[in-house]
């Protein structure tokens, strides 16, 4: 379901696009039919190609600005999941039995994750306050223990710094997951479409005028619903999957089992 929901939403945004292109280029040579506008398509050429170029230097910028965010939150859901286990396993290296407690914590913090904080910050809700809970009770631990030699305060110190890497990651995740797109984006994207398909008002509406114009439209709209997808990674048309978590889940989740 959720593939064909990608392509429905993909769907929408190409034909949407060739649909508003084409509609806008027809109106405009039906305004324009008592008087022959054939004789400028050297100066609708040339605005078209100063605002085709404008257009595409804003759909380039914001693409690359959104993929970038989307990068990024792939390294911080990486670098949070490392943490983890670092923490983890530091405590079966610290006291396997003592610290079984922090472990679980551990384990329900990470589940917390993947069940319900990462379909909240899809919904735009923000990072979970249970998983804050988790995290504040794995803390609480590692700060209250009494190192008894070197190895235990250097594993102490470890842990602590890893759970201060893992809060990190937490916001890094909630800034670069929540959407950025603004709405003035989508209206210079549009407003580009429209004169774009104004400025081939001069060229008659041919079958191979028609088809070019629907592949450029076709390709713009492409590039708004990728721009639209990883505007918010947590939420489909491209939902990034907690992978690194799942993957740690499985191995620390099996030994509490």
């Amino acid at each position: 379901m959720g593939h064909l929901y990608d392509i429905f939403v993909g769907t929408i945004f190409i034909a949407g696009t060739v649909a508003l292109s084409l509609a806008v280029y027809l109106t405009a040579r039906w305004f324009t039919r008592k008087a022959p506008p054939d004789r400028h398509p050297e100066m609708a050429g040339a605005m078209v190609m100063r605002i085709g170029a404008l257009h595409g230097l804003i759909l380039a910028l914001v693409f690359a600005q959104e993929m970038a965010g989307y990068q990024r939150l792939e390294t911080h859901t990486a670098t949070e999941a490392s943490a983890i286990a670092d923490v983890y396993n530091d405590a079966a290296r610290y006291d396997p039995v003592a610290l079984m407690p922090l472990q679980q914590t551990m384990v329900s913090y990470t589940r917390e994750i993947i069940e319900s904080e990462w379909p909240s910050l899809g919904r735009d809700e923000g990072l979970s306050a249970e998983a804050w809970l988790q995290w504040e009770r794995a803390y609480a631990m590692a700060l209250d223990l009494e190192p008894a030699n070197a190895r235990q305060t250097s594993l102490r110190d470890h842990m602590i710094a890893q759970l201060h890497a893992i809060a990190t990651a937490r916001n890094l995740r909630d800034a670069d997951g929540s959407g950025s797109v603004f709405v003035l984006f989508w209206f210079a994207a549009l407003s580009g479409v429209v004169l774009i398909a104004l400025g081939y008002y001069s060229h008659r509406p041919e079958p191979h005028n028609l088809v070019l114009m629907s592949l450029f439209s076709a390709y713009t709209g492409v590039i708004l619903f990728l721009i639209y997808g990883f505007s918010n990674p947590y939420a489909a048309p491209a939902a990034l999957s907690p992978a690194p978590m799942e993957r740690l889940y499985e191995q620390i989740s099996a030994p509490s089992q």
